[in-house]
């Protein structure tokens, strides 16, 4: 992965280390990992029944102004360590990714 997110298809996937219950929610730079380096991410939100994981997905689109709907989670829905998919344009997603 280039940093954290490489181009695929119609969207980018952003690999990203989420936080549930988080006294600091938001962005919180970055995580180094054994499979390459990871966006952290602080939600409010127990890991039950998703709702860390949608949190997660508002919070990114919100970081690159993109609509709620474009995010998902693609792989590790229940594991802290997750790969999000954003659809859209993916040359304006990775510029903004890059200014993270």
């Amino acid at each position: 992965m280039t940093a954290f997110w490489r181009v695929a298809g119609d969207g980018v996937l952003v690999a990203v280390k989420v936080q549930p219950k988080s006294r600091r929610p938001g962005l919180q730079g970055r995580a180094p990992a054994p499979e390459g380096e990871r966006l952290r991410l602080g939600v409010t939100e127990a890991a039950e029944g998703g709702r860390a994981n949608r949190a997660a997905c508002t919070l990114l689109a919100r970081a690159l102004a993109v609509p709620p709907s474009s995010v998902a989670v693609t792989a590790g829905a229940a594991s802290r360590e997750k790969v999000l998919r954003v659809t859209g344009d993916p040359a304006a997603i990775a510029t903004r990714l890059a200014a993270l």
